[in-house]
């Protein structure tokens, strides 16, 4: 994501341009230190050097308004002692460029080569070096960059020699050494970069000019380093010994690559550790290939039976007695162990021997498990991604069968069941000879069945998956195969506390010996440090159900189910997220109301209510039944409350059993509403109960066509919640008042409980309804005409709806901007497309769904409005049979979602734009209904009021004045009737 404030290349905010040269200089100024901002006096002294205003202070706080009405009031943030930006350090180009560099250098100190080119990279794309000339603040922010600049591209040129990406790095290292003649750094990588590309003469020409220059210059000779790759440089063509080339492409491990190239370089002893069949060996063969010493030698001791015939295996593979392997390996070499798990102490002694007795000897050993020794620097293999896992069984299935057909979706997904491994991927790969790839994928179930039959060339212990996981389970002791078999029943991972419900003994101890072993990875997460095995290794482990963890599940619900809605709603979400799978998974096994209550709590805060559905039906026959207790409260006024708003039922059973075991007062947000449901009003203070009466008022006032009231009760509802205490009530009656003050017309006031609910609903993961704000964000700044603003929230939005696939409703909003805009065919065009997707995805009874009707209507006005109805003719005939049909058959009791009137009124709308569109006066009566009815008008300028107004005024003025006098005060069922009266008679 770009920097919203552009300092460097140009002076800009958020794609808006500072022209005023004491602006810019203001914000150069506050930029120069993000944290600390810059005093008043300092300020005054730099932005008028040769003439003081009359008042100092005064003008200063002039143009910093001036500032915050441009650019917005939080961008700058008074101080104690003067002002600062309210940005952070990512928002600023100025800042992020500095962070840039000092993150590369920090992953090039760490040896990830990788992220070191990555963050060098973004910084330079940030700035070219350009307009420091000049005087003032802005080009003393620049000049004083162009040291953070240098860094980063000293650093892109070490990354990419380290890297071995040499020709890239050739011309930038050759210009930084010129720049640069004392940085040996430089110099290195510059010998390597130049031996690789132009040959070892071309180096070792370059070494002596350098040498002769410090001789003359300094009188010394160049640093260790430097003289150690100039020895191997006279070495000559370097020598492998049992180091195999890799037949097939080494798919998607540059990066590892790399990165155990360089730990091979600055440390003594790297192991490459993981789990079976994740290609350890393989990268290590590539690693010897690459490595710098000349002299290479791999042992395999996969064959080795003890830990005491590991030094006799080595000395015999390197043709030496078992005293003088240092001896035979010589000076620099580089030893490679491969398969040192089954005899890690017998590797690790050799190690440290040879460690300890030679002054350069380098080590590099594959494994399931670390050596443990104090000069060991370990890298842990990550999995393949799932890109690279398609590449890789897109490869090896068609040297299998070329005529293979690999349907893109279906191989991704069956990639993804593998773990990143990439034995599995080829095992499942080499099985297209007899299957397709869907009767792979239905396979997989049974995968150590299906995944067998590898490739002759390939070590016994990896021809099939099963003989692959046997070797690491046949390593562990009975205790730890025990916790293995335990542990394997979470789905999600888990903690150390987790762990503790299931295991015996030291929890963390045993974990560790696991995680050792390569049979479970860490992973830090926000909620702390989680570990989870690799689906293939769970599955061999897994045994019957266990009922400790039944007993941990009920354990997690009871103290959580209803925390999300108290003062620790984000620590909680956050908590009950990372093991949702886990409590899914208890929940159907044994279904409980405390199981149930939790997870039935985060998926009504992430809006989730297919999930919440398909349990709530699942568990209700338990819930009904379920003894009184705090957490059975919560599952059935959660279950109560999904069915009430959202599930077009009169849930009489819930409510029945609920009310049956009710006894505790109102004083929790959950327990608010479980009153609330059962019938109970409040008396005197009761804010919670309040808040939740409140709550389902608004929509019963919106139903009966009063939005005034609707807005009322909705202020009620965020007058009785707290942003501390009760946060996702807070930030969902904001939501609320934002739905029903733009349907008021009031897009100001709409776009200020936008603002104020996003941040809340960010923090608590709530992504379906921070998307949905988001996109009205974008409307409710149309709606004020703020076209920029919208513009920006329409870009950030995008980004989300192009990864989760488009609903319409995004094409819809895109629309709205481009009509806003004067782009009338493209937007018209968009519009005809919301329509198709509305054809594709039509709901069951057709033309009920809110959204769907919605689309319909504004589509069909829009194109009326701009003289093409007759690209939208199927649409209106579909529209204008629904709208006969639901004024005939009105539903009753619908669910607090289903508001009629105002769906009643924009499709009479849109049939009375239509009218007006073809010369029919009798147009001007429906507009008016529609505006009776309060219709739908998110959509604007499409369905502004003030242009239904004007079009109905120009065909008819007079008629249309005594319409809206005719409708004025009419109720709901009045209005009804009014409408088919007015739409009888027609064809």
């Amino acid at each position: 994501m770009s920097p919203d404030l552009i300092l460097l290349s140009r002076v800009s905010y958020r794609d808006r341009e500072i022209t005023a040269a004491r602006l810019r200089d203001l914000v150069a100024l506050l930029a120069a230190d993000l944290r600390g901002g810059c005093g008043t006096q300092r300020l005054i002294d730099e932005l008028w050097p040769d003439e003081r205003p009359e008042n100092p202070a005064k003008a200063l706080q002039i143009l910093v308004s001036r500032t915050r009405a441009q650019l917005g009031p939080d961008l700058v943030v008074r101080t104690p002692t003067g002002y600062r930006l309210g940005l952070e350090a990512d928002q600023v180009d100025s800042s992020a460029l500095v962070a840039r560099a000092a993150a590369s250098a920090q992953c090039s100190r760490a040896g990830d080569h990788a992220s070191a080119l990555e963050h060098a990279e973004a910084g330079l794309a940030l700035w070219d070096g350009g307009g420091v000339d000049g005087d003032g603040p802005l080009s003393a922010l620049r000049a004083d960059r162009m040291a953070a600049l240098g860094s980063l591209e000293r650093a892109r040129a070490l990354a990419l020699s380290r890297l071995n990406r040499h020709a890239e790095a050739l011309d930038a290292l050759t210009a930084l050494a010129g720049e640069r003649p004392h940085d040996e750094e430089v110099l290195l990588e510059l010998l390597r970069s130049e031996a690789a590309t132009a040959g070892p003469a071309a180096a070792l020409a370059r070494y002596e000019t350098y040498r002769r220059f410090l001789r003359d210059e300094l009188g010394s000779d160049p640093g260790a380093a430097v003289q150690a790759l100039h020895q191997r440089l006279l070495q000559g063509e370097p020598v492998r010994h049992n180091v195999a080339h890799e037949p097939n492409p080494l798919l998607g491990r540059d990066a590892d690559l790399a990165a155990v190239t360089g730990l091979v370089r600055t440390s003594r002893v790297t192991s490459i550790v993981g789990p079976g069949g994740l290609g350890k060996t393989r990268l290590a063969q590539a690693v010897g290939h690459q490595a710098e010493q000349r002299v290479v030698h791999l042992v395999a001791l996969a064959g080795v039976g003890s830990d005491d015939d590991v030094a006799g295996e080595v000395a015999s593979v390197v043709g030496a007695g078992e005293g003088r392997i240092a001896d035979a390996l010589g000076p620099g070499a580089l030893l490679i162990l491969d398969n040192c798990e089954h005899v890690l102490r017998g590797a690790a002694n050799l190690v440290r021997t040879l460690v300890s007795t030679t002054k350069d000897l380098r080590v590099l050993t594959t494994s399931r498990a670390p050596l443990g020794l104090s000069s060991e620097s370990v890298y842990p293999l990550p999995e393949l991604d799932l890109a690279t896992s398609v590449a890789l069984f897109e490869h090896r299935a068609r040297a299998a069968r070329p005529g293979v057909e690999l349907p893109r979706d279906v191989v991704a997904e069956l990639c993804e069941r593998l773990d990143g491994l990439p034995l599995a991927v080829e095992l499942a790969a080499a099985r297209v000879r007899v299957l397709s790839v869907p009767e792979i994928a239905a396979r997989l179930a049974d995968r150590f069945t299906l995944l067998r039959g590898g490739p002759r060339d390939a070590p016994a212990r990896h021809r099939t998956l099963r003989a692959v996981v046997d070797w690491s389970w046949n390593l562990l002791d009975p205790d730890a195969q025990a916790a293995m078999t335990a542990l394997a029943v979470f789905p999600g991972g888990f903690t150390e506390e987790s762990a503790g419900w299931l295991i015996d003994g030291d929890v963390l101890d045993t974990i560790e010996a696991l995680v050792d072993q390569s049979l479970l990875k860490v992973e830090d997460t926000p909620t702390g440090t989680r570990f989870r095995m690799l689906e293939t290794v769970r599955e061999f482990a897994q045994g019957p159900p266990d009922e400790r963890f039944l007993a941990w599940a009920v354990d997690f619900g009871t103290r959580y189910h209803d925390a999300v809605f108290g003062p620790d709603a984000f620590e909680v979400a956050a908590r009950i997220r990372a093991d949702e799978d886990n409590l899914l998974h208890a929940l159907r096994l044994s279904p409980h109301p405390a199981v149930a209550a939790v997870l039935m709590s985060l998926w009504i805060i992430e809006s989730n209510y297919t999930r919440l559905a398909v349990v709530a039906a699942e568990v209700d026959p338990v819930l009904v039944r379920a003894e009184p207790s705090d957490p059975a409260v919560t599952a059935l006024t959660l279950s109560t409350w999904y069915k009430l708003m959202l599930g077009g039922s009169r849930p009489e059973r819930t409510t029945d059993a609920l009310r049956a075991i009710l006894t505790a007062p109102p004083d929790t947000m959950i327990r608010a509403f479980a009153h609330v449901l059962v019938g109970s009003r409040p008396h005197g203070d009761e804010p919670l109960l309040v808040a939740a009466a409140s709550a389902l008022d608004s929509y019963v006032h919106e139903h009966d066509g009063d939005l005034d009231a609707a807005i009322a009760a909705a202020d009620l509802v965020l007058a009785s919640t707290d942003e501390r205490t009760t946060p996702w009530q807070w930030a969902m009656a904001h939501s609320r008042l934002a739905e029903l003050t733009l349907r008021d017309d009031d897009g100001e006031r709409s776009r200020d409980h936008l603002l104020a609910a996003l941040p809340v609903l960010e923090r608590l993961g709530a992504a379906a309804d921070v998307v949905g704000l988001r996109w009205w964000l974008v409307l409710t700044n149309l709606r004020i005409g703020e076209l920029d603003e919208a513009g920006r929230w329409l870009e950030l939005v995008s980004r989300g709806a192009e990864e989760n696939g488009s609903t319409g409703y995004d094409l819809a909003v895109r629309a709205e901007v481009l009509l806003a805009r004067g782009e009338t065919e493209a937007g018209l065009a968009l519009w005809r497309r919301v329509l198709d997707h509305v054809r594709q995805t039509e709901g069951e009874p057709p033309g009920h769904d809110l959204w769907e009707i919605e689309a319909r209507c504004v589509a069909v006005v829009a194109h009326a409005r701009h003289g093409a109805l007759d690209l939208v003719g199927d649409a209106l005939a579909v529209l204008t049979e629904h709208l006969v049909d639901m004024l005939d058959h009105p539903v009753d009791n619908p669910p607090p979602y289903l508001i009629q009137l105002p769906l009643w009124g924009a499709q009479l709308l849109a049939v009375g734009m239509v009218d007006l569109a073809r010369g029919d006066t009798r147009g001007v009566r429906l507009i008016a209904l529609a505006e009776a009815c309060g219709y739908l008008r998110n959509f604007q300028p499409t369905m502004s009021v003030a242009a239904a107004r004007a079009a109905a005024e120009d065909a008819d003025g007079p008629a249309y004045a005594d319409a809206v006098s005719e409708y004025a005060g009419l109720g709901r069922e009045e209005l009804r009737l009014a409408a088919l009266a007015a739409l009888s008679g027609r064809g």
